[in-house]
């Protein structure tokens, strides 16, 4: 059984920053690897949208709402990923959910509020 468990939502000012972290723990001893590693967002109301991802390699991709002011990392030796946000904005309130796509198969976290006060 894998499970994913962010930290590092809160309450931020407009143009300020956070950086929310993903950790993955395995309970059963086996081959376990990570692929792709992915950020997503929920805002009331709204689907669900990717945010970012980053390959096993450390390629990342970003959706253009956040390009040039977030950026994803990862570690895999110690099976976690990054999510460095800056120049917030009140559209960028939101429940943020790691995802992963692992040899036991996809896993989400349970998600993280970021709310970006105006």
């Amino acid at each position: 059984q894998v499970q994913l468990v962010e930290s590092g939502g809160g309450l931020v000012q407009a143009g300020g920053s956070l950086t929310l972290s993903c950790a993955a723990s395995v309970s059963i001893f086996s081959l376990f690897s990570i692929d792709f590693m992915r950020w997503y967002r929920q805002a009331p109301g709204q689907q669900r949208e990717l945010v970012a991802s980053v390959s096993r390699r450390g390629r990342p991709a970003y959706a253009d709402s956040v390009k040039g002011r977030f950026a994803i990392s990862r570690d895999n030796d110690k099976n976690t990923v990054s999510l460095q946000m800056n120049n917030l904005k009140p559209e960028d309130t939101a429940v943020y959910y790691c995802n992963a796509d692992t040899s036991l198969g996809q896993v989400w976290g349970r998600g993280t509020q970021v709310t970006v006060s105006s």
